[in-house]
């Protein structure tokens, strides 16, 4: 599964603050752009219910942690 969470990117924030070494920022750029390659659809994000599953099959839900925590910490990461 992959539940939109934000507990990956806000670590990595806090890494990034704490050390600004570039690796953290370029795991987050990667994290990102899976989001946008496998979770975006036509109206926002949605999880995904098997990530080694091909074609990706999503749950057709987007949290409301989603935009209030991970795309905060990532934007957070990112400015």
């Amino acid at each position: 599964h992959n539940l939109l969470r934000p507990e990956t990117v806000e670590s990595l924030f806090i890494l990034w603050r704490a050390t600004h070494d570039w690796k953290y920022r370029e795991q987050g750029w990667r994290i990102m752009m899976a989001f946008e390659k496998f979770s975006r659809v036509q109206y926002g994000y949605s999880g995904i219910r098997d990530v080694s599953a091909v074609p990706v099959v999503h749950d057709d839900a987007m949290p409301s942690f989603f935009t209030a925590e991970t795309m905060k910490y990532l934007y957070l990461l990112f400015s």
